[in-house]
């Protein structure tokens, strides 16, 4: 992939979700004291916290492309290769629910739909779908 452009998960939402797990097993621990299902309860959820958090350290780049086409996490830390002649759609979902207003940038390639947030690429879902459109059609 020459040329590459890459979207990533922003590394203070790394430091935020490794942080949020410390936080969880620390109060866990202290308020659960004695406590067998507090204890149950703290280590896996800390575990659960622990695999979000991992995952962003593992496969921090989302979704990268160039002239030839799109490469797209798949899986817990895996990636997909896909060419252009295989995306179907590039578009932006826009949801509106109590008051809150979300973006998904969705790359449809007929077989699988692969979604992406604003906060996993680390930038505005429609900014991302225009570059993508721009390499896409080479304009």
């Amino acid at each position: 992939m020459d040329n590459v452009t890459r979207w990533r998960v922003p590394t203070r939402y790394v430091v935020l979700k490794a942080a949020v797990t410390v936080a969880f097993a620390a109060t866990g621990l202290l308020l659960g004291r004695g406590d067998r299902i507090a204890l149950i309860l703290t280590v896996s959820g800390t575990a659960a916290l622990l695999a979000y958090a991992l995952r962003d350290l593992l496969a921090p780049v989302r979704l990268s492309a160039d002239g030839a086409g799109v490469r797209v996490v798949s899986g817990y830390c895996g990636h997909l290769d896909v060419p252009w002649s295989r995306v179907e759609r590039i578009r932006v979902d826009e949801r509106r629910r109590l008051g809150l207003r979300t973006e998904t940038l969705e790359i449809d390639t007929g077989e699988r739909l692969h979604l992406f947030s604003a906060g996993e690429l680390g930038a505005d879902c429609a900014d991302v779908a225009d570059q993508l459109t721009s390499l896409r059609t080479g304009r």
